[in-house]
């Protein structure tokens, strides 16, 4: 099986090291780069990368700013390593289209069982067998090219969006638990005060929205979402 390709963009060169040292023997080819003008650079250049793991706090351009410039053409998973307890960077990058976040410091464990959760998401997109194209009303979603449209109009959603949407589709009408979209989109257990699945969702109505799509997402406080569509 072909080693996955990973980009790790982060200014601590032992750190990186670390890390490098950590997950080669796990099967992956990792590719770093020590400052945000330079890792940018290489997310957008032809080789195709599984994961991006991006540090918040780099030189020349920060990691807001490459994962800002980064979605504007490309939809490779994001990991972003934020600073332990900053809730501001975690929110942020959630809203600028990151897949996940980890706080530093973390377990490597941790990080591994993450990247494995993101990549396993993205190598399933298009094999399984409830990945039909699903027509509800104005929107059609496609998971064998992972394609949303709406009125007509083309939907960029990244790989996390595009799955918790799906899931919701799929079970159009019923209520979908925070716990549920956390453990089979994100791979873990929604911890407490956990907002990542609040941030996806957020993002995937605001983006239904712009296309002048009505509301399709219902939030039922404390407990998860239900994906309403027309009598």
């Amino acid at each position: 099986m072909k080693n996955k390709q990973l980009l790790l963009i982060d200014d601590d060169i032992e750190f990186t090291a670390l890390l490098v040292q950590y997950l080669k023997p796990q099967g992956y080819e990792i590719d770093v780069c020590h400052d945000g003008e330079s890792g940018l650079l290489r997310a957008t250049s032809n080789k195709k990368y599984d994961l991006i793991l991006l540090d918040v706090m780099l030189p020349r351009i920060d990691g807001f700013e490459v994962l800002k410039k980064l979605r504007s053409s490309h939809h490779t998973p994001v990991l972003m390593l934020t600073a332990k307890g900053d809730d501001f960077d975690k929110i942020f990058g959630l809203e600028l289209g990151a897949d996940d976040y980890l706080p530093k410091p973390f377990n490597h464990r941790e990080l591994s069982a993450r990247i494995k959760a993101i990549v396993r998401r993205m190598e399933l997109l298009p094999s399984t067998s409830m990945h039909q194209t699903l027509t509800l009303d104005d929107v059609i979603i496609s998971p064998s090219n992972q394609m949303v449209s709406c009125n007509d109009s083309v939907l960029e959603l990244t790989g996390t969006e595009f799955s918790i949407l799906h899931l919701l589709m799929l079970n159009h009408g019923n209520l979908v638990s925070k716990q549920d979209l956390s453990e089979k989109v994100l791979g873990r257990k929604l911890a407490a005060f956990d907002r990542s699945v609040d941030m996806h969702v957020s993002n995937i109505r605001r983006k239904l929205s712009h296309k002048n799509a009505d509301e399709k997402i219902k939030t039922h406080r404390g407990a998860g979402y239900i994906y309403m569509v027309k009598k």
